[in-house]
């Protein structure tokens, strides 16, 4: 896991910080790693997987579907692009 320093944090910041991690039974630093993931990963943020199965289902596609491109898919390595 990747450890963070905040420089600068107003004194009255860090108290209000106290506080609140208080109210919730944490210790200041998880109060502050609650805030960040809050932060950084919203609740209705866009998820690609989600997305493209969901796209997938309004078109009609089904596991059959996919299963069968798999069958005449080329699986070979791709050849990188020349462009001599």
């Amino acid at each position: 896991m990747a450890a963070v320093t905040i420089r600068n944090l107003s004194d009255a910041a860090h108290r209000a910080l106290k506080v609140r991690a208080a109210q919730h039974n944490r210790s200041t630093e998880a109060e502050m790693r609650v805030i960040l993931e809050a932060a950084a990963l919203p609740e209705g943020r866009l998820r690609i997987g989600i997305a493209l199965a969901e796209t997938s289902r309004k078109m009609g596609l089904t596991n059959a579907d996919i299963e069968a491109i798999e069958q005449v898919r080329d699986k070979r390595p791709a050849e990188p692009m020349s462009f001599e």
